[in-house]
């Protein structure tokens, strides 16, 4: 059984806004990795570090900014999610599961990805060789594949949240 004292229309209304938004903006976020992943990835993985001149900004097709404004767009209206919904405990309790997961994979994003990425950057712009630099381009897309793996199943999991809010409102509050 719900409880859903102090839960007006308005308030239900705003909390479906917020994590509706999250939810398209989190698929959307998908459909560019699924992209990147399965086009641009294997591109300069394929042979390093000659491909590496595909990550640079004006030689290549650096997507730095890119995920740098869509990952910032797409936290901001999650944690809006989860501020709207706060009133609503499942709707919250699961919101937070979810962002504690998205949250871990981006510290793991900005800890070991960003880091490979900006080596290989410079390695393409000094034209420097790396010891193991096959091994560490194909650790670098194995662990992406799974990365994106979790991306994807935070974004199904705001799914049966929306529907369960949806049936909320149906349900007359």
């Amino acid at each position: 059984m719900i409880k859903m004292d102090n839960i007006t229309t308005s308030y239900l209304t705003r909390a479906e806004l917020w994590l509706y938004i999250t939810t398209l903006i989190y698929f959307l976020m998908n459909g560019a990795q699924i992209f990147e992943t399965l086009v641009f990835v294997p591109k300069w993985t394929d042979a390093p570090p000659v491909n590496f001149k595909l990550l640079l900004d004006r030689h290549g097709a650096s997507l730095k900014f890119f995920w740098i404004i869509f990952h910032s767009l797409h936290e901001i209206t999650f944690i809006l999610a989860i501020i709207f919904c706060w009133k609503i405990g499942f709707a919250r309790n699961w919101l937070l599961i979810l962002f504690a997961i998205h949250f871990a994979v981006r510290v793991w994003t900005l800890t070991f990805f960003a880091p490979n990425i900006i080596n290989f950057q410079k390695i393409a712009e000094t034209q420097t060789l790396a010891e193991g630099l096959v091994d560490k381009t194909s650790l670098w897309q194995t662990l992406n594949y799974i990365r994106v793996a979790i991306f994807i199943a935070v974004s199904i999991g705001l799914i049966p949240l929306c529907i369960r809010l949806l049936n909320l409102r149906q349900q007359g509050l």
